[in-house]
């Protein structure tokens, strides 16, 4: 399965040395030219490549690392997101809940990327925590997934685990969404934990 990165601020960044950690190979794309963030991807490591954004979104997993109120642009990258998985790594801090819907903000994501299975995930751990080897005082990062997908949950669980975090599965995106979710100017309960499993 080939995995890509949209964007690559902090978060983004943070999510490509979990790749390059394990030596996993994974391409990074923005709306910029891939040469004018080369540098910063070759010092992540030689497994982090480069690409245009139409060129990235051909991958079978995608992590959505952009400002929220970005989505809609790069769901318009594809007529179609049919087979492919999105990790959405988005946050809607600051947006106001009535732009939402009344929804999760994984909820209005999974509109938008239509055919897409998504996965909320990787999203409430703070960059600089995401950045650090997820292998923490003598246990395993824990990363939060919900999906309404169980497959498509497992196969990021598994992806999880290979990138040396702990998945916890929390549910759908309605009941899972909201727990790891920072919208308007409220968090859900398991926003920026930083919390390890001990196998």
């Amino acid at each position: 399965m080939s995995c890509a990165i949209i964007g690559f601020g902090n978060i983004g960044k943070a999510v490509a040395k979990a790749f390059a950690r394990e030596g996993i190979e994974v391409s990074v794309a923005t709306t910029r030219d891939p040469e004018s963030f080369a540098s910063e991807a070759a010092a992540i490591g030689p497994t982090i490549i480069p690409r245009k954004l139409a060129e990235a979104v051909e991958a079978d997993i995608i992590f959505l690392a952009v400002r929220f109120e970005a989505h809609p642009d790069v769901a318009k990258t594809l007529p179609s997101w049919q087979g492919k998985i999105i990790v959405d790594v988005t946050n809607a801090y600051g947006v106001p809940d009535e732009d939402l819907g009344g929804q999760p903000s994984a909820r209005v994501v999974a509109r938008a990327f239509t055919g897409a299975r998504v996965v909320k995930g990787f999203n409430h751990l703070v960059a600089a925590v995401l950045d650090q080897d997820p292998a923490a005082h003598g246990g395993r990062r824990v990363v939060f997934l919900a999906s309404d997908d169980d497959g498509a949950a497992a196969e990021i669980g598994k992806l999880t685990e290979n990138l040396g975090f702990a998945p916890i599965k929390l549910g759908g995106l309605s009941e899972g969404g909201l727990l790891v979710q920072a919208r308007g100017n409220s968090w859900g309960h398991l926003i920026f934990k930083d919390l390890v499993k001990f196998d």
